[in-house]
């Protein structure tokens, strides 16, 4: 039997519970006599020689291969194969031809991509990947979380592909700053903790994005919202109000963003301000802006709020930050009032109600002694429209709310919901439902009517019964 067959029958690739686990249930489905130690010690016999054999091919590459050439170019991946075939040769290790392509492509990977996860990488239909550990690695396919068959060889293998993410960034993780934000080279956003801060290892989070960047007819077919509400919000940036995506941790709000930038005119200058770029606007005169964290000695940090004040001499149209998340949001407000109208950012929060009171909040972040009073007042003249996002409990990720804000009755700034989500029932585990206009028109209805687009009452569920 052949050196990777032995480690399949050993249940590496399929079983999720690992060899171990596979190999006694294959034991017991053999014979009723219990001899688990022999299939057991044969499994990890298997296993460890693939990977002695995998990591010593990979050394005598690294070694033979020129550093100082680009990693991306198309021949060093011509290189890697000749020196391969060269190496197997030297050594007389035969393969067969399943075989020898499969640790082939695990080398490349391990030498110019991301090892382990590259697979997953590959696999449009997942939409987040989550290491936890060396050994539990689970993905997100169609909102929905299940293990994945992938695993690391050890603590040292996690920190090995983590390093080779971050270290084109200029970002570090260490003990001494073992949390870390970066991205891919397709725009990704990964999120990173390592010891002593994770306590079961080094645990990697991705979100990943789309190749081809979601467009405003993809969400109208995943039902995330209605042909009405797209032309709804399509008007309300060309009439430039001022607009924040709400919604929880994974509800889809940096897609809707990028989508609702897509809206913006091409002839518009727009600075975009991120902690980690994901933004893939299409539009000729994009300025895209990065936070940068502190060095090793605390000095050299550009935070969001840097970036957000430095923003407003850079003559721009549009300002677009990726997520409020402390003080820059006051000093977002105080640019939407001062002339940059058209701004749109994303919030983290269970409403748009809680939007308004964590904004709030993250005023009182930025060190400012200033009243609620004046800070809700700041709130109210700035932000015209909330759009509400959530994953529903199905998976799908759907606009529940788009809320009108309407300005100040005494000490509470006032809304007026003019889209909200019925949900009608749940079949075979599917949310039933659709956002509906609730009949209210926008007061901001005269701006968008002065930049030359008219809505027709129907859009807002005037003239026609909601059902």
């Amino acid at each position: 039997m052949s050196l990777l067959r032995r480690i399949e029958r050993g249940g590496q690739a399929d079983d999720p519970n690992g060899p171990e686990q596979s190999g006694l249930a294959n034991m017991r489905r053999r014979t009723p006599v219990p001899a688990p130690s022999g299939a057991l010690n044969a499994a990890r016999a298997g296993e460890n020689t693939y990977l002695d054999l995998k990591t010593r091919v990979q050394t005598k590459l690294l070694a033979e291969l020129d550093t100082t050439v680009d990693p991306r170019s198309p021949e060093v991946r011509a290189t890697i194969e000749e020196l391969f075939a060269t190496i197997l040769a030297e050594e007389a290790i035969v393969l067969g031809r399943a075989e020898r392509q499969r640790l082939f492509e695990a080398i490349v990977a391990e030498i110019l991509g991301f090892g382990p996860l590259e697979p997953l990488l590959a696999e449009d239909n997942i939409t987040e990947i989550m290491v936890n550990g060396p050994k539990n690695v689970y993905v997100e396919i169609a909102g929905n979380i299940q293990r994945s068959n992938v695993t690391f060889e050890d603590e040292d293998h996690v920190l090995r592909v983590l390093d080779r993410i971050v270290a084109p960034l200029g970002r570090r993780i260490d003990e001494s700053s073992p949390t870390v934000d970066a991205r891919l080279p397709d725009g990704s956003r990964v999120n990173a903790v390592i010891r002593p801060i994770a306590l079961c290892g080094p645990t990697i989070t991705i979100r990943k994005f789309s190749k081809k960047p979601f467009t405003v007819d993809d969400l109208i077919r995943f039902g995330t919202m209605t042909p009405e509400v797209a032309e709804f919000l399509r008007a309300a940036v060309i009439a430039r109000l001022n607009i924040v995506v709400s919604g929880g941790t994974g509800s889809g709000k940096t897609t809707l963003l990028n989508v609702l930038s897509g809206f913006i005119p091409n002839d518009e200058r727009i600075i975009t301000i991120e902690n980690a770029a994901e933004l893939q606007l299409r539009q000729e005169h994009v300025v895209s802006l990065e936070s940068r964290p502190s060095n090793i000695e605390g000095r050299g940090e550009v935070s969001i709020r840097d970036l957000v004040v430095n923003s407003l001499r850079m003559r721009p149209d549009r300002i677009v930050v990726g997520e409020c998340r402390a003080g820059e949001a006051l000093d977002m407000l105080q640019a939407m009032n001062t002339g940059h109208e058209g701004s749109l950012t994303t919030c983290h929060s269970n409403s748009p109600r809680d939007t308004l009171s964590r904004l709030e909040v993250m005023c009182l972040m930025a060190g400012m002694d200033l009243p609620v009073r004046a800070i809700r007042e700041q709130v109210a003249s700035a932000l015209d429209l909330v759009v509400h996002q959530e994953r529903l409990r199905d998976g799908t990720r759907k606009i529940v709310k788009i809320t009108e804000i309407q300005g100040m009755e005494g000490d509470i700034i006032t809304m007026s919901d003019i889209f909200e989500f019925e949900q009608v029932g749940l079949e075979a585990g599917k949310v039933i439902g659709r956002i509906r206009p609730t009949g209210l028109r926008p007061k901001f209805i005269d701006k968008i009517e002065d930049a030359g687009i008219h809505l027709p009452p129907s859009v807002f569920g005037i003239g026609m019964s909601r059902y």
